[in-house]
């Protein structure tokens, strides 16, 4: 998806982003520190981190699971429900954006007058004196980042990191490696609040830039402006790693490089720093040829390597030239970087095998962006190998599907079949005239609606055959529909010869 050049009378911030903002806060004056909703992703790496600097952490949920279990298994002390008391303790109060002030343990920390940070503020503490590689990008940044700490942690560095996702290779997505000013710390950073401005990286990586998060950012314009304030955290010897293919990011590079920044651009186009060559992929295995020239500003070193990846797809060979770019900067040796890319075999919900029943492969995607959508698709296709390629998707929002509704429609048509359930509103209230209908309706034909995940499951069982790819899609609890999938074809799979249900909108065909 392609995005036009913001004018200055268009970009205006959120109040919230704007500067100046306080220092980063220090672990030693925390004390004893209380996260609200502790067993979120991204809260709960966070407190990870705070237990392994030995602190003291607590937290609270609306409901209790194996996360907390973990968390409580490391040192914290983990209250389920929510209550006022839960922070009598507490010098240090952590909430993220979803947290509401009417949160009972919110508004008794207000009333107490304790100290209140936002997520990003405890990640930053977290940090330390390390210095840091922040990953941000519209998507792309949780895998780009997880492949970062993969190719680190066995280059030997003992990186520090935190992601918003398990690591597969790493069995985390939070872990403090070496805490020393000359060790490397590696986030995702996150613009959908705009708290990404809070790390002041060494190494800033872009991997695009397109609107997303209106709700928060109100107009594209001010999305781009968001990311030019990113990467303006830099420091004055800091460089900016990012993606020559994509429009939005192109801009930016262009623009910072003309402000005298140092940047350094990867991607398939001929002109970038890192160029990706020879693509091939077969099943979930993808491969190509990096070769570089460096621009002075960021070292000057040529050279190339070839890189092979246990993940599909072209936007995953981007995301690993992003991650070499950062091993070429941090000073890893490039065959040293591209063993340890070959170690990453993904991260939860990216791209992740669900398992298989009557020879059809289920696998599920945290895309929910139209662009992440088609990139997961694509992928899909390589995996397929011919087969038939089917798609359960869950828009997540009611704003996001309102703005990009034909994006969507146009992204998903890219599967064989695609079933589309009702909007997952999150932390939003519907917009009225907004629906999934806007998607399905949008005249492609191989988009439709289902009123349910088991209605598409039993639909996509009824006619998928071996050697077939199913793909759950989106940000919401469309992830449990592929248990739906399996069922409904080893169900399928139990029925006598010719009794499968057929899919009556398959049967007028």
């Amino acid at each position: 998806m392609s995005t036009s050049e913001p004018t200055a009378e268009q970009a205006r911030l959120p109040e919230s982003m704007n500067p100046p903002f306080p220092p980063r806060p220090q672990l030693s004056g925390l004390g004893r520190v209380h996260f609200i909703g502790i067993g979120g992703t991204g809260m709960s790496a966070v407190a990870e981190l705070l237990l392994e600097h030995g602190l003291s952490v607590s937290g609270s949920d609306a409901k209790d699971g194996p996360v907390l279990d973990a968390l409580r298994e490391k040192g914290a002390r983990v209250f389920v429900p929510q209550a006022a008391e839960n922070i009598e303790q507490a010098d240090t109060v952590v909430i993220s954006t979803a947290i509401r002030e009417s949160n009972p343990e919110l508004a008794a920390a207000r009333a107490r007058g304790l100290r209140v940070l936002h997520r990003s503020d405890a990640l930053a503490a977290a940090m330390g004196v390390q210095r840091t590689i922040a990953v941000a990008g519209t998507h792309g940044k949780t895998t780009t980042s997880s492949m970062i700490a993969v190719m680190l942690d066995a280059a030997g560095a003992d990186p520090s990191f935190a992601v918003g996702a398990r690591i597969a290779a790493l069995g985390t997505n939070a872990r403090l490696g070496r805490t020393d000013d000359d060790a490397w710390f590696v986030a995702e950073a996150d613009e959908s609040d705009g708290s990404f401005l809070k790390y002041a990286p060494s190494i800033a990586v872009v991997t695009n830039v397109e609107p997303d998060h209106l709700d928060f950012y109100g107009t594209p314009a001010a999305v781009h402006l968001a990311f030019e304030r990113f990467a303006e955290t830099l420091g004055q010897d800091g460089v900016l790693v990012i993606c020559a293919d994509d429009d939005g990011a192109a801009q930016l590079a262009r623009a910072r490089r003309r402000a005298g920044a140092r940047v350094l651009t990867y991607g398939t186009d001929a002109a970038a720093d890192l160029r990706i060559e020879d693509i091939t992929g077969e099943g979930t295995a993808s491969s190509a040829r990096l070769a570089w020239q460096l621009p002075e500003a960021a070292g000057g070193a040529r050279g190339g390597v070839t890189l092979h990846l246990a993940v599909p797809g072209t936007h995953n060979l981007r995301n690993a030239a992003a991650a070499m770019a950062c091993a070429l900067l941090v000073g890893v040796d490039p065959q040293a970087a591209a063993r340890g890319l070959s170690e990453f075999t993904g991260s939860a919900r990216r791209f992740e095998r669900r398992g298989q029943a009557r020879g059809v492969t289920v696998f599920d995607d945290y895309a929910h962006h139209p662009t992440e959508v088609a990139a997961a698709l694509q992928a899909a296709r390589t995996v397929a190998a011919g087969g038939t390629v089917y798609a359960i998707f869950q828009p997540h929002l009611f704003s996001r599907t309102r703005a990009f509704a034909r994006e969507f429609a146009e992204a998903l048509s890219l599967a064989d079949r695609a079933f589309v359930v009702d909007v997952f509103p999150a932390r939003e209230e519907p917009i009225e005239g907004v629906s999934s209908h806007l998607i399905t309706d949008a005249g492609f034909s191989e988009v439709r609606y289902a009123a349910s995940g088991r209605e598409a499951a039993t639909r996509i069982a009824s006619s998928a055959a071996a050697g077939d790819i199913v793909l759950t899609i989106g940000a919401g609890d469309v992830t449990t529909y592929g248990a739906f999938v399996l069922e409904a074809l080893a169900e399928d799979e139990r029925r006598a010869p010719g009794d499968a249900a057929q899919d009556p909108a398959e049967s007028a065909r």
